[in-house]
């Protein structure tokens, strides 16, 4: 509808300005409503960052516009580039990557000197990473001006993930009276912010998936773990058994196990009829906590049951196995302690060494008084030519032995104060001298570390127990 007469060109003029201001907004709107869609429902980063450099040159109505992305690696590159005349651009993107790849050298340089400071360290850092940063992003600045050339209306600003430049995003115009007002630098800015947390978000996805990878090999590792420990105590002519090992992560460095000292144990352990032969009786302790403990755990029960086969003594067997595992040992930065026992049933003899493991706790039924099972030895992977003693005791009915890990002793209570050996020795008499059943001692004790370190609390070591006790004769 035309104007009518009474009306004057500066009101027809004005509403032509609010009509061609309405359609702006409402372009505007179009635009950001779908880069909103995207951003909320893109699955790709990829197909994202194409809309970036379009939406930002139409919503400022612009020529142009270039994404360059610096990764956490170093690596700087123009990701994107969006050009409405395709005859003057030609050029420009390949020269734009040309200028990404100049400064990748020093960017990688860079990221690297500061990789403390990258996202996900702390704030002050992030700060010292961004502040070294700016010389570097203003030496693109001008070389991406340069690149376009003189009389080009440009405008650049930072795309920041968590106070760290992780790019720029530029928007240009060829128009000599384009100007680069407040309001057409929020619109860039806001696209920028936006870009900013589509990178973000695919960071937080790259993360999830790859701690849900790992908690599934996590998962696969402790159920390997548990399928290497004793399913349940063999039957040994005259003693009673009873083990268990509580990890405090899904992975732990405990180790105990019952060991046929002979080829053609392992069928006969598994008829009804107890062995009448030599058992194995092992316990230990990686140094550490986690998947490398318990990989060097299964390393360690492999190597150990393969030695024991040998036939030689306690002592020759941790020496033998120490040799073994010392290189491997040594590059891993970890050592083990050890306490390797063989229990003869005819004469009731249970012959040991200990490598600095914590000592097993005698409690003769007869006198009811503890004692230590201890000989000299180190650390396995501590010295390549270390040397063991061997120790032997005749054990009579009704003695009890407890083997354990230093989860026991150390285990703390809500002040602070540790189990330490003088309460476990208490804590074993008073077990010993209540119960019949090694799996009742077993729980006892499992219940009184429970106690002191509070219930709600969870481990913060392994601990584990074997109990054996010496049958009555009847």
């Amino acid at each position: 509808m035309g104007a009518s007469p009474n009306e004057t060109t500066p009101v027809v003029a004005l509403k032509e300005l609010v009509a061609r201001l309405n359609r702006e907004q409402s372009s505007t709107q179009d635009l950001f409503s779908s880069l909103g869609f995207a951003l909320r429902s893109f699955t790709n980063l990829n197909q994202f960052l194409e809309l970036i450099p379009m939406v930002a040159s139409r919503a400022t109505k612009a020529d142009g516009g270039a994404l360059i992305i610096c990764r956490p690696d170093g690596e700087v590159r123009l990701e994107r580039f969006h050009c409405s005349n395709d005859e003057r651009c030609s050029n420009i993107q390949s020269s734009l990557e040309d200028v990404t790849r100049q400064f990748s050298v020093q960017f990688a340089k860079h990221f690297a000197e500061n990789a403390s400071s990258l996202p996900g360290q702390s704030q002050d850092g992030n700060g010292a990473l961004a502040a070294s940063t700016n010389s570097l992003m203003t030496a693109l600045d001008e070389r991406v001006s340069d690149t376009l050339g003189a009389g080009v209306q440009l405008f650049g600003t930072a795309v920041l993930n968590r106070a760290v430049e992780r790019g720029r995003l530029y928007v240009f115009s060829y128009d000599p009276i384009y100007r680069w007002t407040e309001k057409r630098q929020k619109l860039v800015r806001f696209v920028a912010d936006q870009t900013a947390v589509a990178i973000e978000q695919d960071e937080l996805t790259t993360e999830l998936r790859q701690k849900e990878r790992l908690d599934r090999e996590l998962e696969i590792g402790a159920e390997i773990q548990r399928q290497l420990f004793p399913r349940h105590c063999p039957k040994i002519d005259g003693l009673d058994l009873a083990a268990r090992c509580k990890t405090a992560s899904r992975v732990g460095g405990d180790y105990y196990d019952f060991i046929p000292t002979k080829s053609d144990q392992t069928k006969a352990s598994k008829a009804a009829t107890a062995s009448q032969e030599p058992w194995g009786i092992t316990i230990g302790d990686v140094m550490g906590k986690g998947v490398p403990a318990g990989l060097i755990m299964t390393m360690l029960r492999g190597m150990l049951r393969a030695e024991v086969l040998n036939g030689h003594s306690p002592a020759r067997i941790l020496q033998h196995l120490n040799r073994v595992m010392y290189t491997d040992l040594e590059n891993s930065n970890r050592f083990v302690t050890l306490f390797y026992s063989e229990y003869d049933p005819d004469s009731r003899t249970l012959s040991y060494s200990n490598a600095a493991h914590n000592p097993p706790l005698l409690w003769r039924f007869a006198s009811q008084s503890m004692h230590r099972l201890d000989t000299l030895g180190m650390l396995v992977g501590l010295d390549e030519d270390s040397q063991y003693e061997d120790g032997k005791i005749k054990l009579e009915p009704g003695d009890v032995v407890v083997f354990y890990t230093d989860g026991f002793t150390d285990a703390a209570s809500p002040t602070g104060d540790r189990f330490d050996e003088d309460n476990l020795i208490r804590a074993v008499q008073w077990a010993c001298q209540r119960y019949d059943q090694p799996q009742r001692i077993l729980e006892t004790l499992f219940d009184r570390i429970r106690q002191f370190v509070g219930s709600n609390k969870q481990n913060d070591d392994d601990m584990t127990l074997v109990v054996m006790k010496v049958k009555p004769e009847v």
